[in-house]
């Protein structure tokens, strides 16, 4: 390990799903910290921004057209990263969706656009790039997962699905794909605000209902999971792998509501 085990100067990273929100955090994090990045969208004119904005930081940014629900989309978008830079060191698993619905409510297409987004598309695309990261025996895969890959919430059953499926498979990778040198973690974020979910944060009620449960007592902000992605995407981490690292103010703990003070 070098005097400074956080430097991606040289690392070629792919972050999936970086048109907007926490994808493009993290895209900024690991270009900061000195990594070239891939960075894609189901459409290209959406990156083209977050492409000058790293580019202003001195990093390379290539921008690839991806489906992560569309098999054949995933190793065309794979080989392009390789072609372009010769080699891939980090992913960072980020594309996802949700819906939230009552249980009762939840559709059949609903399910599947759920958990073919989230589950299925994590495993293609890991699959996919650990098939280059193998030959050079070195990666680091970081799946984006959530509080609710060890928490349930009502409205969200599908997604809690997903999410929980996403921890389980990153431990069975990493033990698949230790031998190559490739670590598999799972960064887990808490209750962020995002275009996913901005609409809740519109109640005030149930942003002091949130915040009372998160020991911190606020909900994550952007920034709060950059040293977490840099880590697990470095080799600071070298040693850690098929573990879950919940970023996420403690409200995993289990803390509830505090009572009203007796007058």
């Amino acid at each position: 390990m070098g005097e400074n085990s956080f430097d991606l100067t040289g690392k070629v990273a792919i972050v999936t799903g970086t048109s907007r929100g926490l994808g493009q955090y993290m895209g900024r994090a690991l270009a900061r910290a000195g990594a070239d990045l891939v960075i894609t969208s189901r459409t290209l004119e959406s990156l083209s921004d977050f492409k000058a904005e790293v580019e202003s930081f001195g990093r390379k940014a290539v921008p690839v057209a991806l489906d992560i629900r569309d098999y054949d989309s995933i190793q065309a978008a794979v080989d392009k990263a390789h072609d372009e830079y010769g080699q891939i060191d980090i992913l960072v698993n980020n594309a996802g969706c949700n819906i939230r619905k009552p249980s009762v409510d939840v559709t059949w297409n609903d399910w599947n656009l759920i958990l073919d987004t989230n589950l299925r598309g994590t495993f293609f695309m890991a699959q996919t790039v650990a098939k280059k990261m193998i030959p050079r025996k070195y990666g680091r895969i970081i799946n984006i997962g959530s509080v609710t890959c060890v928490a349930g919430y009502a409205g969200l059953a599908p997604y809690c699905a997903s999410r929980g499926g996403v921890k389980q498979l990153t431990m069975s990778l990493a033990d698949d794909w230790g031998i190559h040198g490739i670590t598999v973690n799972c960064l887990a974020p808490g209750w962020f605000k995002t275009e996913q979910n901005k609409v809740m944060y519109e109640e005030k009620e149930w942003v002091e209902y949130l915040c009372d449960r998160i020991p911190l007592k606020r909900p994550g902000r952007p920034t709060d999971l950059d040293g977490a992605v840099v880590f697990l995407a470095s080799d600071a981490s070298e040693y850690v792998t098929g573990q879950t690292l919940l970023v996420d103010g403690g409200i995993s703990t289990g803390a509830t509501r505090a009572l009203p003070k007796k007058k």
